[in-house]
């Protein structure tokens, strides 16, 4: 059934549009994307923590025209899908495995809409966590391409090594729907300007996220919960001491990464047989929207890397 896509907003090829699903457990998420038939498959794109499938238009443009079609999905708890508490402003799961349901349904559905196979997986930040697992449990793609994985959350040194026991008890103690210790509900672009910001180096880049939540607040999303941060510690962990996939891998972080945990990234990749880190000079968390010649360079290294294992 067709969702609501703000075209209005999304700087992608034309043709974007959205679809409601349902997963296993009964909750409704959105998938959207643009080129669906294209000649070289489909970028199956995992957004992270806050995002939805608008912010990727312009990575769907930089990829169509490699012959590559995106679908992306927003995660339950965020975007356009069912949000799991009250205060929509909440980042919240119940456990970090019900995502995969999420993959479930999309993978279920792709072809049926239009995106038909070899499909690749692009998948940041949290998305990135969630990819893991995906390709864990055999995620049918041909290469994966990580991008600022939140395989470790960068935090307060100080604070660090007490993060797993302060989630875990609040929790335990009833507060895991209430917000993590310094979680607010404000939309990061909306009270953050440009100067300090931890995503991108680059100003256009930002004012598009900024005037997409700014146009459409639903989109939206504040801080996590007790429970989303005790669950996600308990997937790094998973992360961490799990066997690598065998799929082809690439991951990219930038050298000014400042929201995930790039000694985590570095422990993962150094045991992962086959696999690739690129670290990208200057560059802050999200590579994909960095300035134009980071764009160009990441976008085109990933479809070059995606052709490479097509067969």
């Amino acid at each position: 059934m067709s969702a609501p896509f703000f075209n209005d907003i999304d700087n992608g090829p034309q043709g974007g549009r959205a679809w409601w699903l349902t997963t296993s457990d009964s909750v409704r998420i959105r998938v959207g994307g643009w080129g669906a038939g294209a000649d070289n498959g489909t970028v199956l794109l995992f957004p992270g923590r806050t995002e939805y499938i608008e912010k990727y238009g312009p990575t769907a443009a930089d990829f169509l025209e490699y012959g590559y079609a995106t679908l992306a999905i927003d995660w339950r708890g965020q975007g356009l899908a069912d949000r799991l508490l009250t205060d929509r402003q909440k980042g919240h799961v119940e456990t970090f495995p019900d995502y995969q349901k999420d993959v479930s349904a999309l993978l279920s559905a792709a072809q049926e809409l239009g995106f038909k196979p070899p499909f690749y997986l692009v998948a940041h930040s949290m998305g990135g966590c969630i990819g893991y697992r995906a390709l864990f449990e055999g995620l049918p793609v041909q290469a994966a391409v990580f991008t600022g994985p939140m395989w470790g959350i960068e935090m307060n040194p100080l604070l660090k090594p007490l993060a797993p026991t302060i989630a875990a008890v609040g929790k335990a103690f009833g507060f895991g729907e209430s917000y993590a210790p310094s979680a607010t509900p404000d939309n990061y672009v909306q009270t953050q300007g440009f100067a300090g910001n931890t995503l991108t180096t680059d100003p256009d880049m930002y004012t598009f996220m900024k005037t997409q939540i700014d146009a459409h607040s639903d989109l939206g999303l504040g801080g996590p919960t007790y429970c989303w941060l005790n669950e996600a510690l308990a997937e790094i962990r998973f992360i961490l001491q799990s066997d690598a996939p065998t799929v082809a891998t690439r991951c990219y972080i930038g050298t000014a990464e400042k929201i995930v945990d790039p000694v985590n990234i570095h422990k993962r990749m150094a045991n992962w047989p086959g696999a690739e880190l690129i670290e990208i000079s200057t560059a802050e968390h999200e590579v994909l929207m960095e300035t134009p010649e980071i764009r160009k360079r990441v976008t085109g290294e990933i479809c070059e890397f995606f052709a490479k294992h097509a067969a």
